[in-house]
């Protein structure tokens, strides 16, 4: 399932997941489908940070307050990564209603 968002739509982690952090890494646990998933640090940041919803832009200006990146890499890499998230059932957007 593609994740189409911009800028401004809220993204929020969907209900349906477990997760537990472990040494500053997560593992996401998808209860519909019981697949696995593993977060380095800065993934497991960003998923403590959509436990309530929020912006790619708000996102990628607390990403960059927490880490030593420029702002479009991290908007590039948060992208990249928010869509992995989308693609895998994890994350939903406030433009869902518009797909």
């Amino acid at each position: 399932m593609a994740l189409d968002f911009a800028r401004d739509d809220t993204l929020v982690a969907v209900a349906d997941h477990a997760s537990c952090e472990l040494g500053g890494e997560a593992v996401l646990l998808d209860l519909t489908t019981g697949v696995y998933y593993g977060l380095d640090p800065v993934g497991t940041h960003v998923w403590r940070l959509l436990q309530q919803p929020r912006s790619l832009r708000e996102l990628r200006d607390l990403v960059i307050e927490e880490f030593d990146v420029d702002a479009e890499r991290c908007e590039a890499d948060l992208t990249a990564f928010l869509a992995s998230l989308g693609e895998n059932g994890l994350l939903r957007s406030s433009n869902a209603a518009r797909e």
